[in-house]
């Protein structure tokens, strides 16, 4: 039987959407473990939001058991004022079950991040999203400076997890130095699910 990580999203123009398929990628390179790529809806500010059970394109949709299910998760949000989006903070709103019952104490999880500039609050957003993993007891991994390329990238890429420069109109592709760190931790992620 395979370990499976969750690879958990939202992207709104496809550039958080890209770096959760390279960290997918790295997590299939280990043999035994397989990656689930999911994301999550929309929400509503005037009203509430209601979305097809299955997206039109793209990874579908997460549910509550396969967050509990996972031996590992890696979760990815693009930067909002140096936060994580609100659709990703309204799914993880929803895991007091999880919280209550220990469902993902001791099981690790990294973070990444997509952001307009260079200086667009990737690292704060990075460290929003660790807090309810932290919170749940969930064991929190990065990118260690033996991943050189945190040591050369002039775009993305911290030690608290991947992270993507995409430009003020979303268009910039990820550098080559950002793909290797995203693989990296899915790499990571995925060798940690084994005891």
């Amino acid at each position: 039987m395979s370990n499976s990580v969750l690879v958990l999203y939202y992207s709104r123009h496809g550039a958080t959407r890209d770096m959760a398929n390279l960290i997918t990628r790295g997590i299939e390179s280990v043999p035994g473990v397989e990656a689930m790529l999911r994301t999550v809806p929309e929400i509503s500010e005037v009203c509430e939001s209601t979305e097809n059970s299955i997206p039109d394109d793209g990874a579908p949709y997460v549910t509550l058991e396969e967050l509990a299910q996972c031996d590992a998760l890696a979760m990815g949000s693009p930067a909002r004022f140096g936060n994580m989006a609100a659709p990703l903070k309204y799914f993880l709103e929803k895991t007091t079950e999880h919280w209550l019952s220990g469902a993902l104490v001791d099981k690790p999880a990294g973070v990444f991040t997509s952001a307009s500039s260079l200086h667009g609050g990737q690292e704060s957003t990075l460290l929003s999203m660790m807090i309810p993993l932290l919170h749940q007891g969930m064991i929190i991994i990065g990118l260690p400076y033996t991943e050189t390329d945190l040591l050369s990238t002039r775009s993305g890429g911290t030690p608290y997890g991947p992270s993507h420069v995409s430009g003020s109109n979303s268009m910039c592709p990820i550098s080559d130095e950002e793909k290797r760190l995203c693989i990296a931790l899915g790499k990571r992620l995925a060798r940690m699910t084994h005891p």
